[in-house]
């Protein structure tokens, strides 16, 4: 039996830049500067040649390209815990923005050790990757050395020193969590209590300014007692407000660091008897999806870890594909509170 296809079967024919180009009434030059992201397009023509590679179902032949340029059309992304919703959205954000640049995506979950951090950082050197995206709890000077050594193929998501020649993306925690202590005290909440994360990361550093900022602002003075830290999990919520609440101090606001923590507390609370938000106002931060099913649903701050996740990918590509010779881009990302029913007024 012949393996042959019937006699009057076609094969399609794979449309090519070629067809693209004619399509789209441009020259395959300008098709293959719109594929590189090159900069020197109008939006009105990348618009064009978008149309017509999705109206022909053009694939792109990224293995061929890749030769050519000696370029992998791979990137790295490295985030502390993929279990933290919040980082899984921030994956979904970078690997949105890469596939449709034709780049695959490699995921490293480092829980927050230095060394899986540095092996992502010599994939690039081994040339397994064109680029990394790197987001840590803990930006430590050795940290920040080894990726300043790969400024030109490296962007970083978090805290980072301002004259540092990488590009970089971060959060406005230290506003966030002002924001949340502000609405609380402006909901007749007199005594706000925190409860912070991890020692020593970022995210605790920039909460707690944040929190004390707010204080200082309303003429309240800080107050260790009204303090707490834990793990930025709900577990780690649940015991840090064990240890507030033990402590026999009153208060009637509550900030979490994170959404996770916050409903942590909340559970602890419940189990106590204790009436959110009647007796106890309680803000998280972060806006994960369980903020918006829990019992209260939780207020919390927005930490558009989506948008953090895209934007940190577009730099990373504009680097790649535009040479290493820009300025380092800084982008400051301003969170927003978003009010729910744990934290209605007193």
């Amino acid at each position: 039996m012949s393996d042959a296809a019937p006699t009057g079967a076609r094969q399609r024919r794979r449309v090519t830049i070629s067809d693209v180009a004619e399509h789209a009434g441009v020259s395959v030059g300008t098709v293959s500067r719109v594929l590189n992201r090159a900069e020197n397009c109008g939006l009105d023509v990348r618009r064009r040649v978008r149309e017509s590679i999705e109206a022909l179902g053009y694939v792109p032949n990224y293995a061929a390209r890749s030769l050519k340029r000696d370029l992998t059309t791979q990137i790295g992304l490295v985030v502390p815990d993929l279990a933290n919703p919040v980082y899984s959205q921030m994956v979904v954000g970078v690997q949105r923005e890469a596939a449709a640049a034709g780049y695959h995506l490699n995921v490293t979950n480092s829980g927050g050790a230095w060394g899986e951090e540095r092996l992502a950082l010599q994939s690039l050197e081994e040339r397994q990757v064109d680029g990394v995206i790197v987001c840590s709890l803990q930006m430590t000077p050795s940290l920040v050395r080894a990726v300043e050594a790969h400024a030109a193929a490296v962007c970083v998501i978090g805290g980072l020193p301002m004259e540092s020649p990488v590009d970089n993306v971060r959060l406005d925690s230290e506003t966030g969590a002002a924001l949340a202590v502000r609405h609380l005290l402006d909901g007749g909440r007199e005594r706000v209590a925190f409860l912070n994360g991890t020692v020593d990361t970022t995210p605790h550093a920039s909460r707690d300014r944040g929190y004390r900022r707010a204080l200082r602002d309303a003429g309240i003075e800080y107050d260790a007692g009204l303090v707490a830290h834990s793990d930025f999990t709900m577990a780690g919520g649940y015991a840090g407000m064990r240890d507030l609440w033990e402590r026999g101090n009153d208060f009637g606001g509550l900030l979490c660091a994170n959404d996770a923590m916050a409903l942590g507390a909340l559970r602890y609370l419940q189990e106590r008897g204790v009436a959110v938000p009647e007796r106890l106002g309680v803000v998280g931060m972060d806006d994960i999806e369980a903020a918006r099913m829990s019992t209260p649903t939780l207020t919390t701050v927005t930490s558009l870890a989506r948008e953090r996740g895209r934007i940190a990918c577009q730099l990373l590509l504009t680097r790649l594909t535009s040479g290493h010779d820009r300025d380092p881009e800084k982008i400051t990302v301003t969170p927003k509170l978003i009010l729910r029913e744990s934290s209605a007024p007193a």
